[in-house]
């Protein structure tokens, strides 16, 4: 026994790499709906996400077929209030910026979107709020009373939940600009005054021919993220 167990472990961390490697901000979906078993199973796998005292400070509601609908027919309406519970970043400087541009443009690149056509991007950027054409998508909160540390809290279990899907054959994406539709939410799902909601992630079958599949994100080298001391 003692002599396969680092077998064992090479395995497993090979299998955890590979999710992770592999997993992608899903743009494009297949219309089939994700047995409610399994989304129960990813989410049941995410919770093993470790919180401060255990506290678990995350709230799903997942949302599917006429009440995805409805909500993203809400998203469209100009008249309807909006801004996020939580402030988005003031802006991006520096390396920040600089990775950002990155992968905005890896993506325009694929999509066939040309620098400067502005109604392209504005197009793209609206698929936003159909969830890509997901068929459902997972709405996190947090309890505001726990604050920064609530955040970071469901910041794991969010990272979770999009590697067991990924494990389980799904396309996700965590959409943060869906947050800012925030009124919304909280009045069509009823979520309560005292929740902040963080994001969206959308999920389900990839589609496979959509051409967004065809971009993969740069990784920073190791010495822009890591010091040894």
């Amino acid at each position: 026994m003692t002599s396969s167990a680092p077998n064992a472990t090479a395995a497993t961390f090979t299998a955890v790499t590979g999710v992770l490697q592999t997993r992608r901000s899903c743009r494009g979906y297949l219309p089939d709906e994700v047995p409610k078993a399994l989304i129960e199973s990813i989410v049941r796998a995410a919770q093993w996400a470790p919180s401060w005292s255990n506290v678990q400070p995350w709230q799903v509601d997942v949302v599917s077929g006429e009440v995805r609908d409805r909500l993203t027919a809400n998203f469209a309406d100009e008249s309807i209030e909006r801004g996020p519970d939580v402030a988005f970043p003031r802006g991006y400087t520096g390396i920040y910026r600089d990775r950002r541009r990155t992968s905005g443009w890896q993506l325009y690149d694929a999509l066939g979107i040309t620098r400067g056509d502005r109604a392209a991007s504005a197009a793209e950027a609206s698929r936003n709020f159909e969830f890509f054409g997901a068929p459902h998508a997972a709405i996190v909160s947090t309890e505001r009373a726990l604050g920064e540390y609530g955040i970071l809290d469901c910041g794991l279990f969010i990272q979770a939940f999009l590697t067991a899907a990924e494990a389980a054959g799904l396309g996700t994406i965590a959409q943060a600009s869906v947050a800012s539709r925030s009124p919304t939410l909280h009045e069509q799902l009823s979520i309560p005054s005292s929740r902040a909601v963080l994001c969206a992630i959308a999920f389900g079958y990839p589609d496979p021919s959509h051409p967004s599949a065809r971009v993969r994100t740069e990784r920073a080298p190791l010495d822009e993220v890591v010091r040894f001391h």
